[in-house]
């Protein structure tokens, strides 16, 4: 543990503000010629991993679908309101992804941050909701909340637990994917996907898909992982290898995504991003706080386009 603590300290940033920052990324992403993911760097080496496995002819599959991906988290479904599991992480990232929804959004929809109920009268879509720790909290703030997600053990899990509140229990849970929603024609005041757009197999349409589900002028929220060394050093080599948060194999170094291209993606979806906020660590203390170090976990707000009809 001792050499673990030693390792988190040094991936820490010298000094960093727990305050929400606007990051201008547009001289940044003016260098960037390629709607593309661009892996310029090569992945560090990690364990094969074994083969993905068969398509169920039976689930949805569209695109940006990775039932490799699925297949890990269906494995685990059972754990994700024991908050010393696999999913102990997000438990423990969950207050601070809270608080940039709450601070960002309410001044989007102009709502008052200190209400209870800041997001009452509001329709939301928790998009790759696992177990609902993010959905239940969302409902909890007045939302009206759609969670879904492509693994129908989550689904299941996340609706006993839900039942457990009869605040909660009014979350509208389907096995279901982003696509298929579109298809339908659904839409919503606010879209979240968070910690999911690196388990996609194709992000870019997935985006699209986040995209054409927020109403214009509505809010998208995404959060990840940054393809940087200090992101490999502390997501995989600490987190999987070294303090066994995760389980081994939970994230691959080459799915993740850099802030530039998560905006450039965003963008070319319609969705203007607004504010990135990076979400740190603190090993002596054990909490997580925004600052505005983007260079491990970051999470990002922006608003979709409104085009006007001539």
């Amino acid at each position: 543990m001792a050499v673990a603590l030693k390792l988190l300290k040094q991936l820490r940033a010298p000094h960093t503000s727990s305050t929400i920052l606007h990051r201008n990324l547009s001289p940044r992403l003016s260098s960037i010629h390629s709607a593309t993911r661009l892996f310029s760097d090569s992945p560090p080496p990690t364990e094969p991993l074994p083969a993905p496995p068969p398509l169920n002819p039976h689930s949805p599959s569209p695109s940006s679908l990775n039932q490799y991906e699925l297949a890990k988290f269906a494995a685990v479904a059972e754990t994700w309101w024991d908050s010393e599991g696999p999913f102990k992480p997000l438990h423990m990232l969950n207050p601070t992804r809270l608080a940039f929804i709450r601070s960002t959004l309410c001044r989007h929809f102009g709502k008052d941050p200190l209400s209870p109920k800041p997001f009452e009268g509001l329709k939301f879509i928790d998009v790759g909701c696992g177990g609902g720790i993010l959905s239940e909290p969302l409902a909890r703030m007045g939302a009206t909340v759609t969670g879904v997600d492509a693994v129908e053990k989550n689904i299941n899990i996340a609706r006993v637990h839900a039942d457990l509140d009869p605040v909660t229990s009014r979350i509208d849970y389907q096995c279901t994917t982003a696509e298929k929603l579109v298809e339908e024609q659904k839409n919503f005041d606010a879209v979240f996907a968070l910690e999911v757009i690196e388990h996609v197999a194709d992000p870019t349409e997935f985006c699209k898909s986040l995209s054409t589900l927020t109403v214009p002028g509505g809010a998208t929220v995404v959060s990840t992982i940054n393809r940087s060394m200090r992101a490999y050093a502390a997501a995989i080599v600490a987190a999987e290898y070294i303090l066994h948060w995760l389980p081994k194999g939970t994230h691959q170094y080459s799915s993740f995504l850099t802030p530039e291209e998560l905006a450039l993606i965003l963008e070319r979806a319609s969705i203007s991003v607004q504010e990135m906020a990076g979400i740190e660590y603190n090993p002596l203390t054990g909490r997580w706080s925004l600052s505005d170090d983007v260079s491990v976990n970051f999470i990002a707000y922006g608003t979709k386009t409104v085009t006007s009809s001539l």
